[in-house]
């Protein structure tokens, strides 16, 4: 746990699951990306599910919700998904129930970042977070529903279409607050509608990049993943976020890092640097 401000963040893992080394990181040859990221005899890289709960004030927001627990036996191979103990148990480690989350802000709807937003209850599914409203941006919300044969596959209807159907889904477009000291900013990229999270009090800031930044090996800007949709998009908003974070202090939040969840970011000459923060 870190504290921002007045306002105190939990990071915790929802698992870990595997994906292809080379799609993670683009352009970018393996020689330089796999002592890092050691592949498997199947090309897969292992990569963390780092999940944020905000408590600010009487307010609990979850940012993103894992892969869930839906997943078939098949799939569940398929992207070697490590899972030591759900998201509603980490989540009572920390003394919150499912009914005393307030928001659920997915940055956008890759099923590895809201597979945890529904389960099955007596074979139909419904929001896990049976109180909260589950914040989104509109254009993403679009395209998830209607996708086309590149993202088709990483928008999965189980994870947010039971929202809707329960009148909890909350459409913002562009940059909102969700609770006081915190809110969604869109940046684009990785998706269309990707947005990031920021949480700001007391002087101190904490970005929540999400997929714009998956990794800390990502601070390099021409390190983009082969997912994002709009690489040059990510690479602006890198930049942006990067600057910022130092000019301002902030800490920096990393989804998929299984070793740096966080840390503050510097430049040294041309490059940038981080220092990791221990929660």
């Amino acid at each position: 746990m870190i504290t921002v401000g007045d306002i105190r963040v939990h990071v915790f893992s929802d698992g870990a699951f595997r994906l292809d080394g080379g799609a993670l990181f683009g352009v970018v040859p393996r020689v330089l990306w796999e002592a890092a990221f050691p592949p498997d005899e199947r090309n897969r890289i292992q990569l963390a599910m780092n999940v944020v709960l905000i408590e600010a004030g009487e307010h609990r927001v979850l940012v993103d919700t894992g892969i869930g627990d839906k997943l078939g036996e098949k799939e569940r191979g398929m992207y070697g998904v490590e899972q030591a103990t759900t998201l509603v148990a980490a989540l009572a480690e920390r003394g919150v129930t499912p009914q005393d989350v307030d928001a659920v802000v997915n940055t956008h709807l890759h099923f590895d970042h809201c597979g945890g937003n529904t389960r099955l209850e007596d074979g139909r599914l419904v929001p896990a977070f049976p109180r909260a409203r589950y914040v989104m941006q509109k254009g993403e919300w679009e395209d998830a529903s209607q996708p086309n044969e590149r993202t088709r596959g990483s928008y999965r209807e189980e994870n947010f279409i039971p929202i809707a159907e329960a009148h909890q889904l909350e459409l913002v477009q562009g940059e909102a607050e969700i609770v006081p000291g915190v809110r969604v900013v869109p940046i684009g990229g990785h998706t269309a509608y990707h947005q990031m999270v920021v949480v700001e009090s007391g002087g101190q800031r904490l970005l929540i990049p999400s997929d714009v930044l998956p990794t800390a090996s990502h601070v390099a800007p021409a390190w983009i993943t082969g997912f994002d949709l709009f690489p040059l998009g990510t690479l602006a908003a890198k930049k942006r976020l990067l600057d910022d974070a130092i000019e301002s202090g902030a800490t920096i939040t990393f989804y998929h890092d299984l070793r740096t969840p966080l840390a503050n970011v510097g430049r040294k000459k041309d490059r940038y640097v981080l220092s990791e923060v221990t929660a």
